[in-house]
């Protein structure tokens, strides 16, 4: 799967699909154990040194990170704050043991456990996270890292920006830029890896599978932030903003805190290539080492459209997968898999196409025959006299979709959000704003013609939305003579989306069923179309009811 446009001031610092094996040559190499490998207490902290270059120190106290040294430079420290589990878990049991080549700190706070472990020789911090129940509001870790050491070179997310614009947290610079620590720009498959480098010296965090986080592959969530204070590099293992899934608990991990000597962090650590052997007897709460997982592979997947990419998910209520089909043929495998069953979706795009049910089995394959998606299940294969956009259940190639990845609606670099569209001139979807609001842009007119024998029938639209804020839902108007009803609004996040860089919520297709009664007999006419925003909940401009769009289309 290919990464985003390089948008950025300075160096790229993230890996997407195959790019991570042009970076490999720079990997860290762990190099070989020193005699220095072995912890400390100095009282107040476990102090452990990996034999490599680097030197960690875990609270007694509370489980907080309160020191990452490495080579002897001084990396902790964002604004007086430690690194540690959501905002800091409080008074907390912690211990240590060294089992031969590993270091584990084990940190109890009530029922929820995290761990840190390091291997000798490795400038590598490995952590796991057990959240049982909802005790902690949400499931996140945090590396604070000092000021100034790291080039700002994701700028959309740096958060010092002199006017606070949306609930404390979404900024706008003198001009007109605006910023937010949710601007990632990224889905969950986009990375394997955030972080920064200087050139000479990298950290990272190194995503974990996420098999117990909610949201599935395409989610966005914060990733990371600076600010005049320092930076911060996260791991959202639950995040409540804009979640299409219930909270899952269990064990999540591992995911690393990884240094280098500037390159990228070794692909063994990747999410996929990660192999914990050597933590299988660590007595980590809720660990399942590989022999108690299974896998699945399926042959290949027939009727798809070879334009787009096309990715296998797995999910139920304990866990989720997933899975890039090959582009070829669409055989897909996915290791790893805890045993259960499971619902197998196909995603063209991020627009799910196909379901079935599939169980896994500890140590076993489930091989699947090749999948058939149905034509009927794709949107795009129905006869349509005009589309605007293509059905992939994302909002692009809209006006503005790709900017509000990473900005405001309200930024000065947003196209106008008004303005209208005509079918057949080209720019019909590159002129369709990606987001209407009722407070913002409702009544936008699609203006297109018909010919005698289409004006002399009945016909259906089609409007596919990707989520929505508020209950936002279209209400269409033909010709200013006919209207449809007001539609009942599907289920939907209750957070908000449209405004912190996530379009992704539960695609949905609204369809009216338009007479022939409506239409223009005059052939040289432009028939209307006017397409409102129908809610009585939100409040006001970008933060009235919503709605992200995937695609419009009257079909034949």
């Amino acid at each position: 799967m290919s990464g985003p446009t390089d948008r950025s001031l300075g160096r790229r610092t993230f890996v997407l699909g195959t790019t991570a094996a042009a970076v490999s040559a720079t990997a860290l190499i762990p190099t070989a154990a020193a005699a220095s490998f072995g912890y400390t207490d100095d009282g107040s902290n476990y102090v452990v040194d990996t034999g490599a270059n680097l030197v960690f120190k875990v609270s007694k106290t509370n489980g907080d990170l309160t020191s990452l040294v490495y080579r002897g430079a001084e990396y902790q420290g964002y604004g007086g704050k430690n690194s540690h589990v959501e905002s800091g878990l409080g008074t907390s049991t912690v211990t240590i043991a060294q089992s031969g080549s590993t270091i584990l700190v084990s940190v109890a706070y009530g029922t929820l456990k995290h761990y840190y472990a390091a291997r000798s020789g490795e400038n590598n911090v490995y952590l796991w996270t057990n959240k049982a129940d909802t005790s902690v509001s949400a499931t996140r870790y945090i590396v604070r890292v000092k000021a100034g050491l790291f080039l700002n070179d994701e700028p959309d997310s740096y958060t010092y920006a002199p006017t606070t614009i949306e609930s404390a947290d979404v900024f706008a610079k003198s001009d007109g830029q605006t910023r937010s620590k949710h601007y990632s720009k990224l889905r969950v498959i986009d990375y394997n890896y955030i972080g920064w480098t200087t050139g000479s010296v990298g950290l990272w965090i190194v995503r974990s599978n996420h098999e117990k986080a909610s949201g599935g592959p395409f989610y966005r969530s914060l990733l990371r932030h600076q600010s005049a204070d320092g930076g911060g590099l996260y791991e959202i293992l639950y995040y409540g903003e804009n979640q299409t899934e219930s909270e899952r608990f269990g064990l999540q991990g591992p995911y690393v805190i990884a240094f280098t000597d500037g390159g990228a962090p070794s692909s063994s650590l990747y999410a996929g290539n990660l192999t914990t052997s050597w933590a299988d007897s660590l007595g980590i709460s809720g660990y399942t080492a590989a022999s108690g997982r299974g896998r699945v592979a399926g042959v290949g997947i027939s009727g798809r459209d070879t334009a787009y990419a096309y990715t296998v998910g797995l999910t139920n209520s304990a866990a989720q997968y997933w899975g890039s089909a090959r582009a070829s043929d669409g055989y897909f495998s996915i290791a790893g898999v805890l045993p259960g069953s499971y619902t197998l979706t196909v995603f063209k795009g991020e627009l799910a196409v196909y379901t079935s049910s599939v169980t896994v089995t500890a140590g076993g394959t489930t091989t699947l025959n090749s999948i058939a998606i149905p034509s009927s299940n794709d949107p795009s294969n129905a006869s349509a006299i005009w589309r605007i956009g293509t059905w992939d259940g994302t909002p692009s190639g809209f006006k503005n979709a790709d900017l509000m990845t990473y900005a405001h609606p309200s930024d000065v670099r947003a196209a106008s959000w008004t303005g209208n569209v005509v079918v057949g001139s080209g720019t019909e979807t590159s002129a369709f704003p990606c987001y209407l609001w009722k407070d913002v842009n409702s009544g936008i007119i699609v203006y297109f013609r018909l010919t005698a024998a289409q004006a002399a029938a009945a016909h259906t639209l089609r409007i596919g939305v990707t989520t929505a804020y508020a209950n936002g839902r279209p209400q269409i108007v033909v010709n200013d003579t006919w209207t449809s009803a007001v539609p009942s609004p599907p289920t939907q996040p209750s957070t908000r989306s449209l405004t912190v860089g996530s379009y992704r919520g539960n695609n949905y297709t609204f369809t009216y069923s338009v007479p022939a009664s409506a239409w223009l007999t005059d052939t040289s006419a432009y028939n209307t179309l006017k397409i409102y925003v129908a809610s009585g909940s939100g409040s006001t401009s970008f933060l009235s009811a919503g709605t992200s769009v995937d695609a419009v289309d009257l079909l034949t």
